[in-house]
């Protein structure tokens, strides 16, 4: 869902950005978004930290959850400083916040819906992106609506939460994106 964030906001900021920063940046995301927590679920698996890639328990959450609490630490810090795009700046604050209460909840025994968490944030993302450039992208505004309406009717048709860990999960993506909101939208 990172990604999904960062190329949204390269595909629709009226600001100028080198092609060849907006490359460097989405490589940069990939891999530390989407290969390396792959490399990392097969290591733990590997290792026996992980029984399967739908982590059922919260005691299997822990472990990655640390990791990628770990990874987006070094994006804010690396990849997106405040310095440079303030807009991804705090997208990633706000994931780096979900993923600490997503943690802390973890260790409590508490599973939260991940799903719900990520959805849920880069709807919120999308909003204050529209907003804050004045932008009119209603369209992709409901169907947003419709997917995470639809992944949290998956959810619960797997049985894989119940509806207090979706809601929860879908507070935890929402508030972070929104109360940071104060911070950069103007």
């Amino acid at each position: 869902m990172p990604l999904l964030g960062v190329i949204f906001y390269f595909s629709k900021s009226p600001r100028f950005i080198p092609i060849e920063i907006i490359q460097a940046k989405l490589i940069s995301i990939t891999i530390l978004t989407v290969i390396l927590p792959i490399l990392i679920y097969y290591l733990l698996k590997t290792l026996g930290k992980t029984h399967s890639i739908y982590l059922k328990t919260a005691k299997e959450r822990i472990l990655p959850l640390g990791v990628n609490c770990i990874i987006i630490y070094l994006i804010v810090k690396r990849i997106f400083p405040p310095s440079e795009i303030i807009e991804l700046y705090y997208f990633f604050i706000g994931i780096l916040l979900s993923n600490i209460t997503c943690f802390i909840l973890a260790i409590l025994k508490f599973k939260a819906s991940i799903h719900m968490i990520a959805i849920s944030g880069v709807f919120m993302f999308y909003i204050a992106l529209s907003l804050h450039f004045g932008i009119n992208i209603n369209g992709t505004l409901a169907l947003m609506a419709i997917i995470t309406g639809a992944i949290a009717t998956s959810r619960l048709h797997l049985k894989a939460h119940n509806n207090v860990e979706l809601i929860a999960g879908f507070c935890i993506g929402f508030l972070p994106q929104f109360t940071l909101l104060n911070y950069w939208l103007t």
